[in-house]
């Protein structure tokens, strides 16, 4: 009985192992299609990352502005506690009678995109708001307003 199993016929030992050919028809290109698949999620992936960046990079962008612009407003305060006698020249858009506001005003327009500033001030109450606004590359139109009393300390 084991001389019939290691009797193998010499044509057998010399052909390869073959599929049967159904196997074989329905196995083709299966691995390319996985490859395909993989590549489109990851590709996917990757447009989401680009997409956040650029999210986040624009609102970066707007944080920054509206930084600037409070820090302007801040520093227009400041100027005006620092020259009380002259609070009332500094009302308007243009103030350009008082020569500190109008080098804010230069400022404004050249620290924020199409940046313009005006000031109202209430010369008897000591009222002044301060209003900036500018216009991102996009198109958007922001203000920021402060309000803040500047009046002379009692003596």
């Amino acid at each position: 009985m084991l001389n019939r199993m290691n009797r193998v016929r010499a044509t057998d030992r010399l052909r390869p192992m073959r599929c049967k050919p159904r196997q074989a028809r329905h196995a083709r290109g299966i691995a390319l299609i996985e490859v395909l698949v993989a590549l489109l999620i990851f590709m996917l992936g990757v447009l989401g990352l680009v997409g956040l960046q650029a999210s986040m990079t624009r609102a970066q962008t707007d944080s920054k502005v509206r930084a600037d612009a409070a820090y302007l407003a801040s520093e227009l305060n400041g100027r005006m506690w620092s020259d009380l006698a002259n609070l009332a020249s500094y009302d308007g858009t243009g103030c350009a009678s008082q020569a500190r506001c109008s080098e804010w005003q230069s400022k404004v327009g050249s620290s924020l995109p199409g940046g313009t500033g005006a000031v109202t001030v209430n010369a008897t109450s000591g009222d002044v708001a301060v209003t900036i606004s500018w216009t991102m590359p996009s198109g958007e139109t922001h203000r920021y307003v402060t309000h803040t009393t500047v009046a002379k300390a009692a003596n």
